[in-house]
């Protein structure tokens, strides 16, 4: 799985096909996409455009959470493939450990939402086992787990989750996310690297703090002749996870590449080291109302 990676959540239609376009042409070998980012038809569109071979290419997409149920699981990942133009995936994960009823999208209210055991996700995984040996797969991992819900799947599942993808950054650095999956052999793929400034307009809190705008990242910047961006890409290379940041513009597609070859020093991931302060972007709070099972305890498990 290369390095970095080009995401594809909140890529406006009419855009995405353009971005994953320029970024096969410039060197991009890693795609990262999603049922319900409802692009996948026009990243599929770029993918059969492209003159890349498909063995060059790592395709990542995800399990929405209406489809969770073992019976479910195989039709969306064979959803995902038409959409994509593709015979296969290279990763597919489960999206979120949350629970919606079959023909609900989004909640809309705590009757939507089901519950998160270890009974359901040891059923899921095993219909994502099945799509491995079918063919359709070559890994399966998840999405926005904490260690405690990784755990059953390790102790009881016939294939290791391969990634375990998560919000990453100098504010949430996930240390205990990363030694977890480092000695379990699995590899962390790090979302929101530089703050998720276009997530929607309601999960944005009031005097929420910038990544791009803190001091020591610009004077580090300025110090290595580069971008506040670049710095945090760089950083979560250096430390050894992959990144998938979001672009649509072209100079930005060219610099977040070539952050995957800046390196920092010992004594500037000490300084960034310093600027964990446990604090998401992405906290999950849409999942949490009246009626809900979920709460932001069981949700992240105290991680």
């Amino acid at each position: 799985m290369p390095a970095l990676g080009l995401g594809t959540w909140r890529a406006d239609k009419g855009e995405v096909a353009k971005a994953v376009t320029e970024a096969l042409n410039i060197g991009y070998r890693h795609v990262d996409c999603a049922h319900v980012y409802g692009n996948e038809v026009e990243v599929g569109e770029a993918l059969k455009a492209s003159s890349v071979p498909r063995q060059e290419l790592w395709v990542t997409s995800k399990l929405w959470n209406n489809a969770q149920r073992p019976e479910n699981v195989r039709p969306a990942l064979e959803n995902s493939l038409r959409d994509l133009g593709l015979d296969y995936l290279d990763l597919y994960l489960i999206h979120w450990p949350v629970q919606l009823s079959h023909n609900v999208m989004y909640p809309q209210s705590g009757k939507d939402l089901l519950p998160w055991t270890e009974a359901h996700a040891l059923e899921t995984w095993n219909a994502l086992e099945a799509c491995v040996q079918a063919g359709l797969v070559r890994h399966i991992g998840t999405s926005n787990f904490s260690t405690k819900k990784i755990q059953p799947l390790l102790d009881n599942g016939s294939i290791q989750p391969a990634v375990s993808q998560v919000e990453m950054h100098p504010y949430l650095q996930q240390n205990g996310m990363r030694n977890y999956c480092r000695a379990k052999g699995i590899a962390v793929t790090g979302f929101a690297p530089l703050g998720s400034k276009h997530r929607p307009s309601h999960q944005h809190k009031e005097g929420e703090p910038s990544l791009l705008d803190h001091p020591e990242i610009l004077a580090m910047a300025e110090r290595l002749g580069t971008t506040p961006a670049a710095v945090l890409l760089g950083w979560a290379v250096t430390r050894g996870t992959s990144v998938i940041p979001k672009s649509t513009n072209p100079d930005r597609l060219r610099q977040n590449l070539a952050a995957a070859d800046l390196e920092l020093s010992e004594a500037d991931l000490t300084i960034v080291e310093g600027l964990d302060m446990r604090y998401r972007f992405l906290d999950g709070c849409h999942w949490v109302m009246e009626g809900s099972p979920y709460t932001m305890k069981n949700l992240w498990d105290g991680e």
